[in-house]
Order: structure tokens, then sequence, then C-alpha cells
């Protein structure tokens, strides 16, 4: 993820949506990544699931449906 700037960003704002500190304090985005906590793993995959979409991979597209 990291030699992915683009990615890893979608999955910061992702993460940073999903998890929003004011209604409870998650984990910084840095520190899951590090230690791969569920909340991170999932705003991964979300990001991957956006980029198929944007990018058109329809091998991808059809796992969404």
């Amino acid at each position: 993820m990291q030699h992915d700037v683009a990615l890893r960003e979608a999955a910061r704002a992702i993460y940073e949506s999903v998890y929003p500190g004011e209604e409870w304090t998650p984990v910084p985005f840095d520190e899951a990544e590090r230690f791969g906590t569920v909340h991170y793993r999932n705003a991964v995959d979300a990001a991957l699931r956006a980029d198929a979409c944007l990018n058109g991979d329809a091998t991808h597209q059809l796992l969404l449906i």
C-alpha cells in the first residue's frame, strides 16, 4: 500500500470518513496501517473496490454486484 500513494490516500479518506473521531476515538490511520487493524483492512478493501469501479476493471466490478 505504501507504494501506491493515491490508493493509500483513498484508504485514508475512507477510514477517516467511516470511523470519524467525533463519535468514538479510533486509532489514527497511520497507527492502524502499522498494526493492520480490521478497520484499516476494511478501508483498504473499500479503496481497492472503488479504484476498480473508477478505472473500469470489469473483473472486480462484478464482485460489487
